[in-house]
């Protein structure tokens, strides 16, 4: 067993068994914040419960969740400018406001309750505070059901289902998660772990809320994106799931060729629907000028652009129905894995892997999501733009729970996922990819899922503390892979006096992105210029037959001896030296906060994913990467480690916008508080909901 020095301390409690349904709110419905700003909501009914968490979410996010409900309504141009406008005209190219209405007409009386209570309970927040609100933007207010709903479906389906096709997430190549599951059987304790970990943007639609609700089903603690009414990565005292992207396509953008005053279709003309849509556009002057904008659909799915004689529609997986948050719900209250298949079984969430573990022994894998059935098997063809001339290539239904990739108690005690296809959700594979329609995903393993792979594969017995270690280890797969073969290389012109000052500074480097680690910054420069993300760029390229050491070696040693002289040059100009610390390049800001980071992005095959988002006089500012982090250990008592990096508030005046960031700088993590004693011992402040109204005891 390796040993590592412990960052942190085990986290103690009252056993889960002791609490019953009605002890653990004496008080009735209330909210006990502690020092993180982490709202603990104790309730013994589920309206009320949610009542409070709408309340928690806008004192912690008020003036953020209006901004996102605003552009998922279709309404960014009227309240924020022309800006907004193509925002606003894909929002309503897609229905999304007249579908959500139409979704929570339909919910069950329970869901109508709790997203009802939840809408009220923050614009009850905002109407007893509406100091902390933004003025600009009140007029936006109240908030509906059906924002909600809307607001959900607006972000999973053009920010993750299409927002490669959308073209709205092209600058952040990161957006992914890390995940693991431990066996009963590989843990040093005897105890499941779980690990979860969504990598995102720290900003907008992407930003995560810690919360902890206790209610008559569950005791569950997690993170949401803000906005949802729900817990979308979570945990209770019987299990837990985390979510990461996966390799789906289930998004697509078909090529209309145009004829007359509509397209091609199967050898004949095929008019589109033509439908107006007004959208108010807020002036320089603050008038609004109403434009009414031409909506085209096709039977692929909305045209979002149009030429002379082209045209492209987008076709977007998961935009039949709003169930998301009822099968996160029924996630976060199942008890136990039978409970927890049945909840998944409907595959409401038509994204994200899902990976987990209960306190039974269980680990469990599963590549979710709506994966079209599809007349064509070759999942490049799918990759690309679709022709939209063969009504054959419109797909129409989905693959069910059963058809999925799925893997439940491997022999190797242990699941990962790394945004890497399912086929190495285990090493050596439990699945095989040719059992499974070629466009299910595609065959490849990058160097983060090696790294989170390598990590678990040596090491026999894990500890809960290790896996703490693994979670926030910055060493670099490819500089383990690739450092070799560029020594070598440069062994050839060694009378270059700045190739042998960059090989040394690359020799004593510790191959990690620690914010005192020197050499990252050069090999950092160095792998920016090599394009690695093409398998050319290797002597040899990945091999499925040998997943772990491939791909190796490099294609063209003088090139990349040539780019190393470069990136040193450039290293020295900037900073004067080529051993600067990494933390001195890379830093962690918001507001008056300015720290060294850590981490670095994924494609250096790193496990701490942490990506610049500006720079400015010679140093990068992070901007995305680690956003919740939590690990799990399932036994007599639940024991957990969480961060969320930015802090769990967004409003400027919140002591908490930013406050963990030195965690993440001293790559700590905190106790979550998940048993009532434990909560009362960390109380900031409390609010209890009486008659209808939250208020704050004397």
């Amino acid at each position: 067993m390796k040993k590592y020095f412990l960052l942190t301390m085990l986290l103690g409690g009252l056993l889960c068994g002791c609490q019953t349904k009605k002890s653990f709110s004496p008080n009735g419905t209330e909210i006990l914040w502690d020092e993180w700003g982490v709202p603990h909501i104790y309730s013994d009914n589920n309206n009320d419960l949610m009542y409070a968490y709408g309340w928690a979410q806008m004192h912690n996010h008020g003036n953020l969740i209006l901004e996102l409900l605003i552009k998922s309504r279709g309404q960014g141009a009227q309240f924020f400018g022309e800006e907004q406008l193509t925002n606003d005209m894909i929002v309503h190219s897609l229905r999304i406001p007249e579908k959500a209405s139409a979704f929570f007409e339909n919910k069950s009386d329970e869901m109508k309750g709790i997203l009802s209570s939840f809408a009220q309970g923050a614009n009850d927040y905002a109407q007893a505070y509406p100091d902390k609100i933004n003025p600009n933007i009140q007029a936006a207010l109240p908030i509906t059901e059906a924002d909600l709903l809307g607001h959900t479906l607006f972000v999973i389906g053009t920010r993750f289902v299409g927002g490669g096709d959308l073209g709205l997430v092209s600058n952040w190549k990161e957006l992914g998660s890390n995940t693991y599951a431990v066996s009963a059987e590989r843990s040093a304790s005897g105890n499941t772990m779980l690990v979860q970990n969504p990598h995102l943007p720290w900003v907008n639609e992407f930003t995560w809320m810690e919360a902890h609700l206790h209610g008559p089903d569950a005791n569950v603690y997690g993170a949401t994106l803000v906005g949802l009414p729900g817990l979308g990565i979570a945990f209770n005292e019987h299990l837990g799931w985390a979510h990461t992207n996966n390799t789906i396509d289930n998004a697509d953008t078909y090529e209309l060729t145009l004829q007359d005053d509509g397209y091609v279709l199967d050898g004949e003309v095929v008019p589109f629907d033509v439908r107006m849509a007004k959208i108010s556009v807020k002036q320089e002057d603050g008038s609004l000028v109403d434009q009414d904008v031409p909506l085209l659909d096709s039977k692929h799915g909305p045209v979002v652009r149009k030429g002379e004689t082209k045209a492209l529609a987008i076709r977007v997986a998961g935009l039949e129905n709003a169930n998301l948050m009822d099968q996160w719900w029924q996630m976060g209250i199942a008890s136990n894995f039978e409970e927890f298949e049945a909840a998944i079984k409907p595959v409401d969430i038509p994204f994200f892997n899902i990976m987990y573990a209960d306190v039974e022994g269980n680990i469990f894998y599963m590549f979710n999501g709506k994966v079209p059935v599809r007349s064509e098997d070759a999942w490049d063809f799918w990759r690309g733009v679709v022709p939209g001339d063969r009504s054959d290539l419109i797909w129409q239904d989905y693959h069910t729970y059963d058809d999925l990739p799925k893997v439940k108690n491997p022999e190797q005690g242990w699941l990962q996922n790394a945004n890497d296809p399912p086929w190495t959700s285990t090493i050596p594979m439990a699945l095989d990819a040719d059992d499974f329609p070629g466009y299910m995903a595609p065959r490849s393993m990058a160097f983060r899922p090696q790294r989170s792979a390598r990590m678990l594969m040596e090491d026999d017995t894990i500890t809960f503390d290790e896996l703490v270690a693994y979670k926030l280890s910055t060493r670099m797969e490819l500089a383990d892979r690739i450092l070799d073969d560029l020594f070598a290389a440069a062994a050839t012109n060694a009378d270059n006096t700045t190739l042998n000052e960059a090989i040394a500074v690359l020799q004593t480097w510790d191959r990690q992105a620690n914010t005192d680690s020197k050499g990252a910054v050069l090999f950092y420069s160095w792998y920016r210029t090599m394009q690695f993300s093409n398998q050319a760029t290797f002597e040899t390229p990945w091999s499925e037959e040998d997943p772990m050491n491939t791909p190796d070696g490099l294609a063209n040693p003088e090139v990349a001896v040539a780019k190393l002289i470069a990136a040193a040059e450039q290293v020295k100009q900037i900073y004067g030296s080529l051993d600067v610390a990494w933390g001195e390049a890379f830093r962690l800001r918001r507001g008056d906060i300015d720290l060294p980071a850590n981490g670095a992005d994924g494609g250096v095959g790193i496990f701490r994913v942490t990506w610049p988002s500006g720079y400015d006089n010679s140093q990068y500012t992070i901007g995305g990467g680690d956003s919740w982090v939590s690990i799990i250990e399932f036994g007599d008592e639940i024991k957990a480690k969480v961060l969320l990096s930015y802090g769990n508030a967004t409003q400027a005046d919140s002591p908490h916008n930013g406050d963990q960031l030195q965690l993440y700088s001293d790559k700590d993590m905190r106790d979550a508080y998940f048993y009532r004693q434990d909560v009362e011992a960390h109380v900031q402040r409390t609010e209890v909901l009486v008659n209808g109204k939250m208020t704050t005891p004397k």
